[in-house]
């Protein structure tokens, strides 16, 4: 059964509170939030992720594997336990522009391997960037780190179909959680293609009807090749996008 999860950004403690009961109350096909570790903002992934648990039996929170200390005891383990949280998502992690921010040369995975071998009850989902590099690089690293004990993958958002469709082919026997994220502004559009390398179809406007009728069909398509959907509704409103669509 397809499963939909919904990535909400912890800017402040109220604001994700409004967020989190609206979605509880408007969406409730709605089954797991995912919270980003961003930097810029006081609140931690899964700090969050202790006032999600409020409002959703399943959360989870984003760690960046930059950010621990390979040669260090971990930490996080017992912020882990503490709120209940059963899943996590590992990701490489950027850089911080504050580079007083102390990083390590620790890779996604490294840490997804010990997270495995340290909270052995504990899920582990991994990211997956049909831009990073070719198609054939990305499955072999998506490989590489179900081989490390990830359960399961999130991707960065598509914007096409086929493109999905293609990675589809290759991934049937992985558990998969296609991302969708509206793209709204032609700066929008220029971020993902420029910063990001993503691929916009032909047919690609930046409206709320063309990026309400792809998340629909992205929809579709997940349950039609037992897949699962994940929201990332970025600075945008959440019902005036998932109205109608859940």
């Amino acid at each position: 059964m397809t499963e939909i999860s919904i990535e909400l950004v912890p800017r402040n403690e109220a604001s994700l509170r409004r967020e989190l009961e609206l979605v509880r109350d408007r969406f409730s096909s709605i089954e797991r939030i995912n919270i980003p570790d961003i930097l810029r903002f006081d609140m931690r992934s899964w700090d969050a992720c202790k006032i999600a648990g409020e409002y959703f039996p399943k959360t989870i929170p984003h760690l960046r594997a930059i950010d621990f200390d390979p040669n260090a005891p971990l930490d996080i383990d017992a912020e882990i336990t503490a709120k209940g949280i059963e899943a996590v998502l590992v990701i490489s992690g950027d850089p911080p522009q504050d580079m007083s921010h102390k990083i390590y040369r620790t890779g996604a995975l490294e840490m997804i391997r010990r997270l495995k071998r340290e909270l052995p009850d504990l899920k582990v989902y991994a990211g997956m960037d049909p831009y990073r590099s070719g198609i054939k690089e990305e499955i072999d690293y998506l490989r590489a780190k179900r081989d490390a004990g990830a359960d399961a993958f999130f991707t960065q958002p598509f914007f096409d179909l086929r493109l999905m469709d293609i990675y589809q082919g290759f991934l049937q026997d992985f558990t998969i959680f296609w991302g969708v994220s509206p793209v709204l502004t032609e700066n929008s559009r220029n971020y993902w293609e420029n910063k990001n390398n993503a691929i916009f179809p032909p047919d690609f406007v930046p409206t709320m009807e063309w990026n309400r009728e792809f998340a629909r069909k992205a929809l579709e398509f997940a349950r039609e090749n037992g897949g699962n959907l994940y929201f990332m509704p970025i600075r945008t409103n959440i019902g005036d996008y998932l109205e109608g669509i859940l």
